[in-house]
Protein backbone atom coordinates (compact mmCIF):
# COMPACT_ATOMS: atom_id res chain seq x y z
CA UNK A 1 0.00 0.00 0.00
CA UNK A 2 2.60 2.17 -0.99
CA UNK A 3 1.63 5.47 -1.21
CA UNK A 4 3.63 9.01 -2.41
CA UNK A 5 2.72 11.50 0.47
CA UNK A 6 3.69 15.23 0.24
CA UNK A 7 5.18 18.01 2.52
CA UNK A 8 3.10 21.02 1.51
CA UNK A 9 4.54 24.45 2.11
CA UNK A 10 1.70 27.28 1.50
CA UNK A 11 3.01 30.34 0.22
CA UNK A 12 0.07 32.94 1.58
CA UNK A 13 0.91 36.15 -0.25
CA UNK A 14 -0.50 36.78 -3.84
CA UNK A 15 0.10 32.86 -5.01
CA UNK A 16 3.61 32.83 -4.65
CA UNK A 17 4.19 35.89 -6.03
CA UNK A 18 6.99 36.65 -3.39
CA UNK A 19 9.30 33.64 -4.54
CA UNK A 20 10.22 35.62 -7.68
CA UNK A 21 13.82 37.00 -6.71
CA UNK A 22 13.33 40.38 -6.52
CA UNK A 23 17.53 41.12 -7.83
CA UNK A 24 18.98 39.54 -10.06
CA UNK A 25 22.63 39.89 -11.35
CA UNK A 26 23.40 41.58 -14.51
CA UNK A 27 22.70 39.13 -17.57
CA UNK A 28 19.83 37.57 -15.31
CA UNK A 29 16.72 37.01 -15.25
CA UNK A 30 14.04 36.75 -12.11
CA UNK A 31 11.87 33.72 -12.69
CA UNK A 32 10.25 30.69 -10.60
CA UNK A 33 11.04 27.31 -10.81
CA UNK A 34 8.59 24.87 -9.89
CA UNK A 35 10.02 21.33 -9.03
CA UNK A 36 6.73 18.00 -9.04
CA UNK A 37 7.75 15.02 -7.54
CA UNK A 38 5.25 12.03 -8.47
CA UNK A 39 5.24 8.69 -6.92
CA UNK A 40 5.25 5.58 -9.27
CA UNK A 41 3.46 3.12 -6.38
CA UNK A 42 -0.18 2.40 -6.95
CA UNK A 43 -1.57 0.72 -4.21
CA UNK A 44 -4.19 -0.97 -5.52
CA UNK A 45 -2.28 -2.14 -8.48
CA UNK A 46 1.60 -2.10 -8.83
CA UNK A 47 3.55 1.00 -10.59
CA UNK A 48 2.62 3.45 -13.07
CA UNK A 49 4.52 2.28 -16.15
CA UNK A 50 6.85 4.26 -18.40
CA UNK A 51 4.09 4.43 -20.85
CA UNK A 52 1.82 5.35 -18.54
CA UNK A 53 4.00 7.96 -17.40
CA UNK A 54 4.73 9.14 -20.92
CA UNK A 55 1.30 9.79 -21.98
CA UNK A 56 0.43 11.75 -18.79
CA UNK A 57 3.57 13.50 -19.31
CA UNK A 58 1.92 14.62 -23.21
CA UNK A 59 -1.54 14.94 -22.42
CA UNK A 60 -0.80 17.02 -19.36
CA UNK A 61 2.42 18.31 -18.84
CA UNK A 62 4.03 19.47 -22.19
CA UNK A 63 0.52 21.35 -23.45
CA UNK A 64 0.20 23.52 -20.03
CA UNK A 65 4.29 24.37 -20.15
CA UNK A 66 5.16 23.83 -23.36
CA UNK A 67 8.06 26.12 -23.91
CA UNK A 68 10.02 23.14 -22.11
CA UNK A 69 10.91 20.90 -18.70
CA UNK A 70 13.27 19.10 -17.29
CA UNK A 71 12.02 14.90 -16.34
CA UNK A 72 14.20 12.34 -14.42
CA UNK A 73 13.98 9.69 -12.64
CA UNK A 74 14.39 9.76 -8.99
CA UNK A 75 13.89 7.17 -5.66
CA UNK A 76 11.31 8.57 -3.23
CA UNK A 77 10.78 7.49 0.10
CA UNK A 78 8.67 8.57 3.06
CA UNK A 79 7.09 7.50 6.48
CA UNK A 80 4.02 5.55 5.89
CA UNK A 81 1.90 3.51 8.33
CA UNK A 82 3.82 0.70 7.86
CA UNK A 83 7.36 2.29 8.45
CA UNK A 84 9.56 4.09 5.61
CA UNK A 85 8.33 3.15 2.11
CA UNK A 86 10.85 3.65 -0.80
CA UNK A 87 9.32 3.89 -4.49
CA UNK A 88 10.09 4.74 -7.93
CA UNK A 89 9.42 8.47 -8.82
CA UNK A 90 9.33 11.05 -11.44
CA UNK A 91 10.83 14.48 -11.01
CA UNK A 92 9.83 17.44 -12.98
CA UNK A 93 11.52 20.65 -13.33
CA UNK A 94 9.48 23.97 -14.65
CA UNK A 95 11.02 27.47 -14.98
CA UNK A 96 8.38 30.03 -15.77
CA UNK A 97 7.37 33.32 -15.69
CA UNK A 98 3.79 34.86 -14.16
CA UNK A 99 1.71 32.66 -12.25
CA UNK A 100 1.25 29.47 -13.30
CA UNK A 101 -0.42 28.25 -9.95
CA UNK A 102 -3.73 26.95 -11.93
CA UNK A 103 -1.43 25.08 -14.33
CA UNK A 104 0.37 23.31 -11.39
CA UNK A 105 -2.65 22.73 -9.90
CA UNK A 106 -4.20 20.82 -12.77
CA UNK A 107 -1.22 18.52 -13.17
CA UNK A 108 -1.41 18.09 -9.36
CA UNK A 109 -4.96 16.56 -9.52
CA UNK A 110 -5.05 14.82 -13.15
CA UNK A 111 -1.90 12.72 -11.99
CA UNK A 112 -3.64 12.04 -7.99
CA UNK A 113 -7.02 10.98 -9.81
CA UNK A 114 -5.70 9.13 -13.25
CA UNK A 115 -3.30 7.10 -10.93
CA UNK A 116 -4.93 6.97 -7.19
CA UNK A 117 -2.43 8.54 -5.76
CA UNK A 118 -2.82 10.18 -2.62
CA UNK A 119 -0.22 13.22 -3.57
CA UNK A 120 2.09 15.06 -5.74
CA UNK A 121 4.72 17.33 -4.17
CA UNK A 122 5.00 20.80 -5.65
CA UNK A 123 7.99 22.81 -4.21
CA UNK A 124 8.36 26.43 -5.73
CA UNK A 125 11.36 28.59 -5.75
CA UNK A 126 12.04 32.12 -6.80
CA UNK A 127 15.39 31.72 -9.62
CA UNK A 128 17.75 33.98 -11.41
CA UNK A 129 18.05 32.55 -14.88
CA UNK A 130 19.84 32.62 -18.20
CA UNK A 131 19.34 31.24 -21.19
Amino acid sequence: MARFTVIIAIFALSGCSGLVQSSCRPGLTSLTKAELFFGRSIATSGEVSETDWQRFAAEEITPRFPDGLTVEDAEGQWSGQKGLVRERSKHVVIVYSGNAAAKLEAIRVAYKSRFHQDSVLLVETGACTSF
